[in-house]
């Protein structure tokens, strides 16, 4: 058995496919759950964790060389908590951290670029993932929701543009930097081919269903409004509204990258790619448009 690589967020979005990929490479992975299978299958374990109950920490850490961190969801200090582990992981002998962060968030900075900085200042081999926003998100979160039931996507971005990036092409590029013998201990900006603004992103969506779906930007007190009805706390939904703020009237988010060419070794895909890919799995699994996640 080689040493298993750690996958924290077990069932995200991002560790998910990272753990096929891995798989797929006779890796062993870890993958660190609140709530765990209690068997191992394809070279795969799942294990109790929860970044707020310290006691989980040693157990997921035993014998594992290389750990992917992914943040508490809608914590906005996830340091108190993350850079603590960090600390008890280097002390177990944990050598290699693959941080997931955003392009939007700059080392030091706010949410994750404190850990960011921590790794930088104390971790003997790591990499920063700062990708833009996913692709995914009009397929399994965030948007999904109002694009099946309104046929719209409600941002307060305006115009403006967003380097949108697909999650198998960021998996992969984290797959790779776990995995590679050679550390190059920074940060790597990931995004899609194209930058687009949402009505062109709504655009292209529509277009792979064969319906119309618009982008409707409200501003940002409202989106925060919106996105707390739906279920987010107060100060993150700030946080994101904010960032949609940014992406309008700095284009923070309006860049593209070769990143995920030069790390993989293949081309970044593009927003159409995706969709038309989403579609159809859909029409495979035979689920139409107003069935699905849609």
């Amino acid at each position: 058995m080689h040493s298993p690589i750690l996958l924290t967020a077990g069932n995200g979005k991002t560790s998910l496919r990272i753990a096929a990929q891995l798989q797929a490479r006779h890796n062993d992975v870890r993958r660190a759950v609140r709530h765990p299978r209690q068997h191992m299958t394809n070279n795969q374990q799942d294990m109790y964790f929860d970044w707020y109950d310290a006691s989980s920490y040693a157990a997921v850490l035993e014998g594992v060389q290389a750990v992917y961190l992914v943040a508490p969801t809608m914590d906005m200090q996830p340091e108190k908590v993350m850079n603590p582990f960090i600390e008890q992981a280097i002390a177990a002998g944990v050598r290699r951290f693959v941080l997931l962060s955003s392009a939007s968030i700059a080392e030091n900075g706010p949410l994750m670029g404190k850990v960011h900085y921590f790794l930088h200042q104390h971790a003997p081999e790591w990499a920063v993932l700062q990708p833009s926003y996913f692709m995914q998100n009009f397929t399994e979160v965030a948007h999904a929701e109002t694009i099946r039931t309104q046929n719209s996507i409600i941002t307060a971005t305006g115009d403006g543009k967003v380097g949108f990036v697909d999650a198998d092409d960021v998996a992969a590029v984290a797959t790779r930097l776990l995995t590679d013998k050679v550390p190059d201990n920074r940060g790597y900006i990931l995004t899609g081919p194209q930058s687009l603004n949402y009505a062109e992103a709504a655009a292209i969506i529509g277009a792979a269903w064969g319906r119309t779906i618009v982008h409707q930007s409200i501003d940002e007190q409202k989106l925060k409004q919106h996105m707390i009805a739906a279920g987010m706390n107060a100060d993150y939904a700030a946080a994101l509204a904010g960032m949609d703020t940014s992406i309008r009237l700095h284009g923070t988010e309006d860049q593209v990258t070769d990143t995920v060419q030069l790390v993989t070794g293949q081309p970044a895909r593009s927003l159409q790619h995706v969709m038309h890919k989403y579609v159809q799995q859909q029409t495979i699994a035979g689920t139409s448009a107003e069935t699905s996640i849609w």
